[in-house]
């Protein structure tokens, strides 16, 4: 983070980080407190980190992530056209497990992924690396697909409630018009509004051409996670704190990690992060499978 990006947040969070005059703990100052909390690791200094934590996402969360409106979307679709080739694409959704310490006394099972525990931080992403949207707090022990069925942003997709544009062309002079839609893998459950690659190996060069430009598309969220790992590199190990608390650190990160791509940029190497480019048989869910099938038909081509 640049000097002034920092001197920026600051002003923007210390009103909430000044302590009262009659506390033992007065001689320190808001900057102080956001320096440590960049700085010094979560087993020291723990109360002011939770509150500085807390802050950052409150005041930051509609600054930096604000939820798109019909011309954002636009805006959005526009850039992945122009980086993956891939048209009418609104977002790359992923989830990622963030290890945390067995918690004490909160049915831990549910925590337990493989051979660890995790929460699981589900994300919504732009070809820009930066979040759209995210949820934090899903069992390690659930599915991706489990844990976005039960977001927000799903109830929203399906409520028709984000403000996406109205099927538009995928070509500059071509008649057809498709939905704007979120690019997946293949634990996702396809709909009218997420797409998912083909599954199988017998694919047709164009359906093959369908599922290497969706991957492409995918692969920003998955190099938000990179990048977002290497700079807030508290994730590289697990998070010993409660539950709660591992929620807002998590969420203050991804706020932060906003905060400093849109004002400082990000350097290339920090991009490098590669995908497996795997394709696994897809399951079929009824009517809406055939409805979704029928719109990814129209982007293969």
């Amino acid at each position: 983070m640049s000097i002034e990006s920092f001197d920026d947040l600051l002003d923007l969070i210390k009103n909430e980080l000044e302590a009262n005059e009659q506390a033992v703990r007065y001689c320190i100052s808001p900057q102080e407190k956001l320096i440590v909390t960049m700085r010094i690791g979560i087993s020291t200094l723990t109360g002011i980190i939770r509150q500085v934590c807390h802050v950052i996402w409150t005041k930051l969360k509609n600054i930096v992530m604000k939820e798109p409106n019909n011309q954002k979307w636009i805006d959005i679709s526009n850039e992945f056209k122009k980086h993956a080739k891939f048209p009418n694409c609104i977002g790359a959704l992923d989830g990622k497990h963030i290890r945390i310490n067995q918690p004490p006394d909160t049915g831990s099972i549910y925590y337990k992924y493989k051979h660890y525990f995790s929460l699981v931080l589900m994300a919504l992403c732009d070809s820009n690396y930066c979040f759209i949207w995210i949820d934090i707090g899903g069992f390690g022990k659930d599915s991706d697909s489990g844990i976005y069925k039960e977001s927000t942003l799903y109830k929203k997709l399906t409520e028709k409630k984000l403000n996406i544009p109205d099927p538009g062309p995928i070509t500059d002079n071509g008649d057809i018009r498709v939905p704007y839609v979120i690019v997946a893998d293949e634990a996702f459950g396809m709909s009218e509004n997420l797409m998912r690659p083909y599954g199988g190996k017998m694919l047709s060069y164009e359906k093959k051409i369908f599922n290497y430009r969706l991957t492409l598309a995918r692969r920003f969220v998955e190099c938000t996670f990179g990048i977002m790992c290497n700079k807030w590199r508290i994730l590289h190990r697990p998070l010993d704190v409660k539950i709660d608390f591992s929620e807002n650190i998590v969420k203050a990160i991804c706020v932060l990690h906003n905060y400093v791509r849109l004002r400082d940029g990000f350097k290339y190497e920090d991009t490098l992060y590669t995908a497996p480019l795997t394709n696994l048989n897809p399951s079929h869910a009824g009517r809406a499978i055939k409805d979704a099938d029928v719109i990814r038909k129209k982007f293969t081509g």
